[in-house]
């Protein structure tokens, strides 16, 4: 017996609204009664990782906890602007925190980030052979 996975909501197309509000809310709550919504959880966070660079300031992050940006931009070859758009990204999704320290923004891993998709994704991981 096949599984028809083009009527799956994975493989749907999103509205424009779901959109939205994908990349807008960094709050991260348990949907125990609709998996639906803990889908839009892992899909925004799974996004934002989605680049090599961005995966590579979460580490760095986890690695030297309260960086400066400047400590992250000698870490990437890339521009600065190109690094302040990934943590943008990194911080719409919730992945990183940033607090301005007088000139200088200082940010950090979210640990309910990092908690919240390790939930998610052990539920994907449970289900295999």
């Amino acid at each position: 017996m096949g599984v028809d996975l083009t009527s799956s909501f994975m493989f749907r197309n999103f509205t424009k609204h779901e959109e939205v509000s994908m990349q807008t809310a960094p709050q991260f709550v348990i949907h125990e009664t609709d998996s639906r919504l803990a889908d839009l959880d892992l899909a925004k966070l799974a996004r934002a990782l989605g680049h090599p660079h961005r995966v590579a300031i979460l580490r760095f992050l986890l690695a030297s906890p309260g960086c400066i940006v400047g400590d992250i931009v000698d870490q990437l070859p890339v521009a600065p602007s190109t690094v302040s758009q990934h943590l943008k990204k990194l911080k719409e999704a919730g992945w990183i925190r940033g607090e301005i320290d007088g000139p200088k923004i200082c940010y950090c891993v979210n640990p309910h980030a990092v908690n919240r998709f390790r939930e998610l994704f052990d539920v994907i991981g449970n289900c295999c052979c």
